[in-house]
């Protein structure tokens, strides 16, 4: 793993909470108008309970230990978790793409290193393809139910999509593995060897960058990808025209990515790929999704009601989370 010697910049810590007075988890009350309140009805009126105790944690005041109390019934005994954490992942096995998603729920609550965290890189040693790295999804005996767009092969290969999250959220809570090494090696790799990635592919690579231990080369390599995202209209710069970047192939109409989907937080380093007024422009679209019931939509293709129902709750918790960051007023 190479080093510059440079010391890391601040680690980049979960979206700002905003912790409003009151009793825990406590609903807004119906008539109530502020996005905070009307989001608050959605996540207890149709939420999962992961997702209630992380609004109650961000919003509320919660207690961190209900978050991961919450969490443990994803876990499985070989150290991974299941149980469709993903919501496009159905079935009980334990997969790298839950486990992913496991370390952020953990990191959010600053509950993201100790044992916790030794007990999940003995799972990814255990998952990992020859090359150090993380599949997406490793092939189960019974074929559990997967969106068409998640992959489920007999022979994955290692993926920056999972590898990249997953090697930035254990290098911020400072936890050192041998699988780490290579992993991050993987990751540096795969990000700057990028040329026509797709949006997810520079999520993954940024969510490794705003935490690289080396942080010249992270700079330099953030920098490329903000060019490659505008030279190849990888993000909605204007929501008044949409038509001017179209949806990517095989993707769903509205599956279009913003300056606020690549930095979520102004401290990312992908905030210096926009301008001032073009972040404005994004979170003010952001804010403006909001639906009727007070959730936020998932953009992603619809391919079965379940998994929709649970993806909000999560998506609403996002961007709730991403314009607190901003500074953005919830109620």
């Amino acid at each position: 793993m190479a080093e510059s010697g440079a010391s890391p910049l601040p680690a980049i810590p979960p979206p700002a909470t905003v912790r409003t007075p009151g009793t825990p988890g406590t609903p807004g009350t119906p008539d109530s108008r502020s996005p905070l309140a009307r989001a608050e009805h959605f996540v207890w009126l149709t939420a999962r309970v992961l997702e209630q105790r992380l609004f109650a944690y961000h919003f509320r005041g919660g207690d961190p230990g209900p978050v991961e109390t919450a969490l443990e019934a994803y876990r499985n005994e070989d150290g991974g978790y299941g149980h469709a954490l993903e919501p496009d992942l159905r079935g009980p096995v334990s997969q790298p793409l839950h486990t992913a998603c496991a370390l952020h729920v953990l990191d959010a609550v600053g509950r993201c290193g100790g044992q916790r965290a030794e007990r999940v890189c003995r799972y990814l040693t255990s998952v990992s393809t020859p090359d150090g790295a993380l599949p997406v999804t490793r092939a189960s005996r019974n074929g559990y139910p997967a969106a068409p767009y998640v992959p489920v092969v007999a022979d994955p290969p290692g993926a920056l999509l999972v590898t990249g999250p997953v090697v930035g959220l254990l290098h911020r809570n400072e936890v050192w593995h041998a699988w780490l090494f290579r992993a991050t090696d993987f990751c540096w790799q795969a990000a700057e060897s990028l040329v026509s990635p797709h949006p997810y592919e520079v999520e993954a690579a940024l969510a490794f960058l705003d935490a690289a231990p080396d942080r010249p080369r992270a700079q330099a390599a953030s920098d490329r990808l903000g060019r490659l995202v505008r030279e190849q209209c990888l993000a909605v710069l204007d929501p008044d025209d949409l038509d001017g970047c179209p949806a990517p192939p095989g993707h769903a109409p509205g599956e279009r990515h913003f300056p606020h989907d690549y930095a979520k937080d102004p401290r990312s380093l992908a905030r210096a790929w926009f301008t001032d007024d073009e972040m404005a422009r994004s979170l003010d679209f952001l804010a403006a999704g909001q639906e009727g019931d007070g959730g936020w939509p998932v953009r992603r293709r619809r391919w079965a009601p379940v998994p929709a129902l649970e993806a909000r709750g999560r998506v609403t918790l996002d961007a709730l989370c991403t314009l607190g960051a901003y500074g953005r007023p919830l109620g």
